[in-house]
């Protein structure tokens, strides 16, 4: 039985594990390998450690449990760039391989999405490589293109896509 709640502080290990692990895997085939291996396990538990320590004010941090064991995340807060019009942002969702493709990642993101709603948020924005698959999973949820940008990876340069949703409430969470 899966459990979605809020992360705490003793997460971020397991929080950690599920980045580097999905972050290999999913971008393996899009970025090059030395900016793929420059997201290590120690920088990334480091980086949870702060986040989940020193939350900023309307940043959320969810977690996704099987059998007590965190198997994705999905954190995000208020839109970084103010260059769109968005008042939140997700900055990362990931779930292991194992789990993907049996709609956690939809019901995480419901629950993510239902968090920021009460804490006054009324649009959503996400960056995505433009090559990575991924982003047919935010199509299916109603996200539009908004734009392009390069963007730096390690030593890499690579493409970007900004998905949005003008009203939050227009995310469509139907079973696809």
């Amino acid at each position: 039985m899966y459990q979605i709640r809020k992360a705490d502080l003793k997460d971020a290990e397991a929080i950690a594990h599920v980045h580097v692990e999905s972050w290999k895997s999913t971008y393996s085939e899009l970025i090059n390998e030395k900016d793929l291996t420059n997201t290590t396990f120690e920088n990334r538990k480091a980086l949870w450690e702060t986040i989940l320590k020193m939350p900023k004010q309307g940043q959320v941090v969810m977690v996704v449990e099987d059998e007590n064991r965190v198997i994705g995340f999905v954190s995000g807060g208020k839109e970084r760039t103010k260059r769109f019009g968005f008042d939140g942002e997700i900055y990362a969702i990931y779930l292991l391989d194992d789990y993907q493709r049996k709609k956690l990642g939809t019901k995480l993101l419901q629950a993510f999405v239902a968090e920021l709603k009460t804490l006054g948020y009324r649009s959503i924005l996400v960056w995505v490589l433009t090559q990575n698959p991924s982003s047919k999973f935010y199509e299916r949820l109603g996200a539009e293109p908004i734009q392009k940008e390069q963007t730096t990876i390690g030593e890499g340069t690579y493409q970007e896509t900004a998905y949005g949703w003008e009203d939050i409430n227009e995310l469509t969470f139907q079973e696809t």
